[in-house]
């Protein structure tokens, strides 16, 4: 009988470097949020219209998602460890430049290079954690830690934007992203092997990726005119219509080129694929959830740029203890069904209460219920759709799994921004056309948008209760009766 080969024992450095890593993760999806309480001086600062403004976040949400697949499929072939590192280099230099920039067209390119940083940086950082860890329980301790620390980012960056423009300038939002680069470029080679798989299937799917990115710019861009012109207008029908056959074209193109960004077989597996859809439909509000509450909250309840940051702190404490603490048990006793639906669920009814804001509102009354229930939810769906969309990933696919876990996160956050925000944006012209004073038009608007968010993350809910297979360790094993003719097992471990 041939000798068992023994399990490779764990790297010890592996709680280490997972910390090194989901320090550069909450950095990078900090920035998805960072410049929200900060826009007010930006566009007082550079002149930005509010169009070019919408591009200072949805330039690197879109960038970041659109290229996701491609630095995935990068980490494999060429090395996770390498493209971590570059990209991080990447996003540190983008980030000066952004810091430094006197005119609004360097600030916006200066997002999009952000953003390519953070498509080589973030699937290199996931698919790294997935192969340190390879117990499953160990694995999902890990991803609790990953998907909670990822909700503080984006709670965080609205708090340090109000901080640090209130105190300093606006410019440091993106300074105070130099000195943690510095230190995670340090410390990973020192705690992070290299790892890629171990055959490579061609070249990378750069067409693929072109289109993907192109067709998302394009919708975006038609949603957010949509606020300003008809929906059968040429800056929006054509936009969106082109963005269409674009995705069209790319989904064409999978099932054609010999290594494609997303292999159609891997979307076979109804766990990962639902998992990612669960995900969008969480964004979606996500995304709507941050801009126009913080606009709310500065321009309704007039709080200060400082105060406004210090009100999302709830959100932040809340989701870190919900991704952290209450996801894992309600996975080992409850399964992922429980996460993904049950987690949306609890976020529908957040947002069901913020679709009745009204101008005489306050923030205790009117605020934080949402600020609760929201990443109450978010952090059971993190950990729940983050589980699922990693089923089964091998060393060969990681970087897929992992790389349209984060493209479906800031796919869905840049579709939910330019669509409904667009969207109230659009009814509070018509109230304020129809006689209604502008302020209440406007909290309209959010209210309106946030009760499409709710429409959205239920349907995500249905989807995740009844979508969701359960894994093979969530179904209880069976003892085999005992049978007289089976061989002892201790017996032949023994021989």
């Amino acid at each position: 009988m041939a000798p068992i080969s023994p399990t490779p024992a764990p790297d010890p450095r592996r709680w280490r470097a997972l910390a090194v890593i989901c320090l550069v993760q909450v950095m990078l999806l900090l920035d998805v949020t960072v410049v929200n309480v900060a826009l007010p001086p930006i566009q007082r600062d550079l002149g930005f219209t509010t169009t070019g403004l919408a591009w200072v976040v949805n330039g690197y949400t879109v960038t970041y998602g659109g290229l996701l697949m491609l630095g995935g499929r990068l980490g494999d072939l060429l090395g996770r460890r390498r493209l971590f590192l570059v990209g991080l280099a990447v996003f540190a230099l983008s980030s000066a430049s952004a810091g430094v920039a006197q005119q609004a067209g360097v600030l916006v390119a200066s997002r999009f290079a952000q953003g390519i940083g953070a498509a080589l940086v973030s699937p290199a950082a996931l698919s790294l954690v997935t192969l340190m860890f390879t117990q499953r329980q160990e694995r999902a301790r890990a991803m609790a830690i990953w998907s909670g620390l990822a909700g503080v980012g984006v709670a965080l960056g609205v708090v340090l934007s109000g901080i640090l423009t209130d105190i300093a300038s606006w410019r440091w939002i993106f300074f105070i992203n130099l000195p943690v680069a510095a230190f995670a470029f340090l410390a990973t080679p020192k705690l992070v092997s290299e790892s890629r798989a171990a055959a490579r299937r061609g070249r990378p799917d750069v067409v693929g990726a072109a289109l993907v990115t192109l067709g998302l710019l394009l919708l975006v861009f038609g949603l957010l005119e949509k606020a300003g012109h008809a929906w059968l207008s040429l800056p929006v029908l054509g936009s969106v219509g082109i963005g269409v056959l674009l995705l069209i074209g790319f989904v064409l193109v999978e099932a054609r080129v010999s290594a494609p960004l997303v292999p159609l077989a891997f979307l076979r597996s109804r766990n990962r694929s639902i998992a990612n859809v669960v995900r969008i439909c969480y964004y979606v509000g996500f995304a709507t959830f941050f801009f126009s509450l913080s606009l709310y909250v500065q321009h309704t309840l007039r709080f200060s740029p400082l105060a406004t940051g210090f009100a999302f702190i709830p959100f932040g404490l809340v989701i870190l203890f919900s991704a952290t603490v209450l996801a894992p048990r309600l996975l080992r006793r409850y399964g992922l069904r429980m996460l993904n639906g049950g987690g949306l669920a609890i976020s529908t009814a957040g947002y069901l209460l913020l679709a009745g804001l009204s101008v005489h509102g306050s923030y205790v009354a009117d605020v934080l219920p949402g600020l609760l229930l929201v990443p109450l939810g978010g952090g059971l769906v993190l950990v729940g759709s983050t589980v699922a969309g990693v089923d089964g990933a091998t060393g060969e696919d990681a970087g897929i799994a992992t790389s349209m876990n984060n493209a479906s996160m800031q796919i869905g956050s840049a579709l939910g921004l330019a669509a409904l925000v667009s969207v109230g944006t659009s009814h509070a012209t018509v109230l304020r056309h129809a006689g209604m004073d502008a302020m209440t038009a406007t909290v309209r608007g959010y209210a309106l948008s946030f009760a499409i968010a709710a429409c959205l993350t239920a349907f995500g809910a249905v989807l995740g209760f009844l979508g969701i297979h359960r894994t093979v360790a969530e179904v209880p094993a069976v003892p085999p009766k005992p049978c007289s003719a089976w061989p002892d097992p201790s017996a032949t471990v023994r021989a």
